[in-house]
């Protein structure tokens, strides 16, 4: 991941885990990114937005560039017992 977007997916990730969808009902946190506000408050949304917009913006230019763009996999919640 280029480091122009790794903060604001850091911050994606810790708003996420605030949220109820992460804490109490122990989705993914790609589960709980895909949700609109209940859910989610209105920030992680905000976050979501803006940390999808910057990775489109780079897999547009890499596209231009003829380089690939990797999308992480956002850390799982849940224990493998839970499965």
């Amino acid at each position: 991941m280029s480091k122009s977007c790794k903060g604001l997916a850091m911050e994606l990730v810790k708003c996420l885990s605030e949220t109820d969808c992460v804490k109490v009902d122990n989705r993914s946190y790609k589960e709980c990114a895909g949700e609109k506000t209940p859910s989610i408050s209105a920030e992680c949304v905000g976050l979501r937005e803006t940390y999808f917009n910057c990775k489109r913006g780079q897999a547009n230019v890499s596209v231009l560039d003829g380089d690939t763009c990797r999308i992480p996999s956002m850390p799982s919640t849940r224990s493998v017992g839970d499965r």
